[in-house]
């Protein structure tokens, strides 16, 4: 069995049925995590007022069970298969009709997509078992970041050490490469900030990004941060403009960057070696 695991026609199929399945608890992730967040915030806030912290039912990861949020149905087992259900229940609710939003089979399909990719691309090694999770961290904070502009610490942190952790056996980088990285990456985004705001008296992006930035340089090294940073920046470019030309969106409302950083950090991943190889050649 370990050896047909070497087998990319195995391996592959088998991450990415894995990667389906994550990508549908990331789905609870996106819609819990900030809901969970603001209800701490509301807690802290009642206690620094000398009040008791309002009372709520239990919510989190876990509990309670999926629900539809037009009529309240529960969903069953068979309800919660990744895009099989979807397709069955034909994006509707059993009970009460209203549709399901096509975000779900999304991320599922998306999380499916890019552990296979990792699969193919790593192979049966220690960098696919690092991979995987910096891959589904950046589905998540991408989505949560589109629908609230927000990067939680509860993930852009601990994605930080892991990286530091894996990389003190040199699996993407060598460690020294990766301190620096991380250094490196929260100052660049930082000094970014405080130029803009110094220059425009407006804040310009996040700390969460500062954070998601420095973590990916702790997985990959501060040789992949020129890259990480210029891609991200054309494509936010690319999409703002877009927005504002096409869409109406408005010049003053905030774009969140943080799905542009994720996309290239899954660039810098896969190809960021042979892209900056490739850029540097120019020169």
């Amino acid at each position: 069995m370990a050896e047909l695991l070497h087998e990319p026609f195995v391996l592959v199929p088998l991450l990415s049925l894995v990667g389906l399945f994550v990508g549908s608890f990331l789905n609870v992730v996106i819609h819990r995590l900030p809901k969970m967040m603001e209800r701490d915030w509301h807690a802290q806030a009642a206690e620094l007022r000398g009040e008791p912290a309002p009372e709520a039912a239990r919510f989190n990861l876990a509990t309670p069970r999926s629900r539809c949020p037009h009529c309240g149905h529960r969903l069953s087992a068979l309800e919660n298969i990744p895009v099989l259900s979807f397709i069955f229940l034909r994006g509707r609710c059993r009970h009460c009709g209203a549709g399901i939003s096509k975000r779900y089979p999304v991320v599922e399909l998306c999380t499916a997509a890019l552990s296979g990719v990792a699969a193919w691309h790593f192979g049966a090694s220690t960098a696919t078992l690092g991979a995987l999770p910096f891959i589904w961290a950046l589905v998540a904070l991408s989505f949560i970041d589109l629908d609230t502009q927000l990067l939680p610490d509860s993930i852009t942190l601990p994605l930080l050490w892991l990286g530091l952790a894996f990389n003190t056996g040199g699996v993407f980088t060598d460690l020294h490469s990766a301190v620096i990285g991380a250094m490196a990456g929260y100052l660049a985004l930082w000094t970014v900030y405080w130029l803009f705001r110094l220059a425009t008296g407006k804040e310009g992006m996040g700390y969460g990004d500062f954070k998601l930035l420095a973590a990916i340089g702790a997985w990959l090294g501060w040789q992949v941060l020129p890259l990480t940073i210029l891609l991200s920046s054309l494509v936010g470019a690319i999409v703002g403009i877009a927005l504002i030309a096409f869409a109406r969106h408005g010049r003053n409302v905030p774009i969140p960057f943080g799905p542009y950083l994720g996309a290239a950090g899954l660039i810098a991943l896969l190809w960021g070696e042979t892209l900056t190889t490739r850029y540097l050649g120019l020169f």
